[in-house]
């Protein structure tokens, strides 16, 4: 019997070209959510969960649209956030991103993702299979959780809009990462928000 967590980055939303920070997703966001629905659609899923922003909650919409059985549920651990803050570990290249970071929402999203990893990298009984809508930060953080990486690490690992990560846990084994940023549900014109173009 095995645990699968299905972790998924929210689509692209209309506002993400004007810098604002959520927004309704955009047409290209909309068609991104229908293809990982798509991709879903023959698992037997346990549960959804979903960031309550509105560009998560508007993907688990359109995945519950074409998985009828699924019932998206909102929750304030899948929010944006940032995890850390500049350690002695972290790279100097990566201070210019904390500039804007305050102490108390680096605080904030390390209290967050530690509750999160407690509740959701949970061994549960039987097979199951859960799906987190969420964002980009939150997901590096589970994926560097799972490999037992160095905190600051997180900042190395990108996923694109609506790219699908797999973790899983056999009963009495680790936790154990089985894809990562797969975009392969995708056409090349929807592969979007890296910070780099995704190699094809």
């Amino acid at each position: 019997m095995t645990h699968y967590i299905y972790l998924v980055r929210h689509g692209e939303h209309q506002d993400a070209e004007h810098g604002l920070t959520d927004g309704p997703l955009s047409p290209r966001g909309q068609r991104q959510a229908e293809l990982i629905a798509d991709r879903l659609g023959g698992l037997p899923l346990d549960a959804v969960w979903h960031s309550p922003l509105l560009r998560a909650a508007e993907t688990a919409r359109a995945i519950a649209a074409r998985l009828p059985s699924v019932d998206p549920k909102p929750t304030p651990l899948l929010f944006d956030c940032v995890p850390t803050g500049m350690t002695e570990e972290t790279p100097a290249v990566f201070e210019p991103f904390f500039g804007s970071v305050t102490d108390a929402e680096v605080e904030a999203g390390g209290a967050q993702m530690s509750d999160a990893v407690n509740e959701f990298l949970v061994r549960k009984t039987g097979e199951v299979h859960e799906v987190l809508i969420t964002h980009n930060f939150v997901i590096s953080w589970f994926v560097r959780e799972v490999l037992g990486a160095p905190e600051w690490r997180w900042m190395t690992l990108n996923q694109a809009h609506c790219a699908l990560t797999v973790i899983a846990q056999k009963q009495g084994r680790p936790w154990t990462l089985l894809t990562h940023n797969d975009t392969g549900h995708l056409p090349v014109e929807l592969r979007t928000g890296m910070p780099d173009p995704i190699p094809v």
